[in-house]
């Protein structure tokens, strides 16, 4: 689309969030994801912490990292505020994973962050069945990634900071 007088340029940020939101209309339903989404992703973080890696018996945290990594680089190219404020996400999920790690041990991690997906992703899909409408990723596995990043948007609007 082409920028006009009246129009600006539309992002492919904006058009994600613009379909993403029209899944997710329901108080509640949003309720429910502003609670479960970032639950679901420190328990993905989490588990992906506890997977060993090559070269060493157990290397707690690469795998985290570099699915981290992987998933700033698309924030940040979607938007640099959005980016930033992602990657402070995850700085401090990583640092609250290491922390857990280090007072649960591997094994403690891992049960807590099983049942916390578990009951995140049945969060989810009650706040769905309100909804009445099917999760946005059974349409694209891209809004798993979109997700956090709506609702960290959602807390840019409150603040009346632009993304």
């Amino acid at each position: 689309m082409n920028a006009t007088a009246d129009r600006p340029i539309e992002r492919p940020i904006d058009r994600w969030f613009a379909s993403y939101s029209g899944d997710h209309r329901n108080p509640t339903n949003q309720l429910i994801h502003v609670i479960c989404v970032p639950a679901i992703l420190w328990s993905v973080i989490a588990l992906l912490w506890c997977i060993p890696s090559p070269g060493s018996w157990f290397r707690p945290g690469l795998w985290a990292g570099l699915a981290m990594f992987g998933a700033w680089m698309f924030y940040y190219r979607a938007s640099k505020p959005l980016g930033f404020g992602m990657l402070a996400a995850f700085v401090l999920l990583g640092w609250f994973t290491k922390y857990l790690y280090d007072t649960l041990g591997a094994t403690g991690l891992l049960y807590t962050a099983i049942g916390v997906f578990v009951v995140a992703w049945i969060g989810q899909f009650v706040g769905h069945k309100i909804e009445g409408r099917k999760p946005s990723f059974l349409t694209d596995l891209t809004y798993l990634l979109i997700g956090p990043a709506w609702v960290l948007a959602k807390l840019f609007r409150k603040l009346g900071w632009a993304y």
